[in-house]
């Protein structure tokens, strides 16, 4: 994928957000408020989309990768290990599997290509898309967050949502217009899945209010 400004704005969004949780239990010594089912998700989508680190010839891809895989990996080992005892499992009841079997049904029907990479691929595609799904549940639940983790949601959405207008530059600047469908698709659908968050993160955080879900 060549690079162009929202790409690139898109993906340190992305590492920025991780980056902002890993502070948040350094600091903190806790992963209260956050759900280990949508960390778990995610570290699965890292793995299975970059299945083809090592076959990359972008110096830029390559470390992208290996900082997602591996700070990922992290946070989730910190989770069942360190910080275990701060996660309440009673808050984080969203059943997975039926995000985890719809990604690979998806998968498997829609592939670009029937080889085991692309499928992997589309399957973290799908996955990513709802992979938030666990966290909003739990935010649902409590309905209420630090401010810190959403910030942390803040800009993993804004990751997403500044990929749409990095699709759309394709579009306009390549030839031929580069399309991916499975991409575009599961991106507005995690974007859609934010627009809840955003309004009220909006509404409150940004004007120094805690977050907090209408009643």
């Amino acid at each position: 994928m060549p690079l162009n400004l929202f790409r690139v704005l898109g993906d340190f969004s992305h590492l920025a957000s991780i980056m902002i949780l890993l502070h948040k239990m350094t600091q903190l010594k806790s992963c209260s408020g956050i759900s280990f089912k949508s960390q778990a998700l995610y570290f699965l989508v890292y793995i299975t989309r970059y299945l083809d680190l090592f076959s990359t010839s972008s110096l830029y891809n390559i470390v992208f990768k290996i900082l997602f895989i591996g700070t990922q990996g992290f946070i989730v080992y910190q989770m069942v290990n360190a910080y275990k005892p701060t996660n309440d499992p009673n808050l984080d009841t969203f059943r997975v599997q039926y995000l985890l079997g719809g990604a690979a049904v998806l998968a498997i029907v829609f592939p670009y290509k029937y080889t085991f990479l692309e499928i992997m691929w589309a399957f973290s595609i799908w996955l990513e898309s709802v992979a938030i799904l666990p966290q909003l549940f739990m935010l649902q639940r409590t309905g209420e967050a630090e401010t810190i983790t959403t910030h942390y949601l803040a800009a993993l959405g804004a990751y997403r949502a500044l990929y749409i207008p990095n699709w759309i530059y394709r579009y306009v600047t390549e030839s031929p217009p580069h399309v991916d469908y499975i991409a575009i698709t599961a991106g507005i659908i995690q974007t859609i899945l934010y627009s809840d968050f955003f309004w009220i993160y909006y509404t409150r955080v940004m004007k120094g209010k805690k977050f907090k879900l209408p009643v």
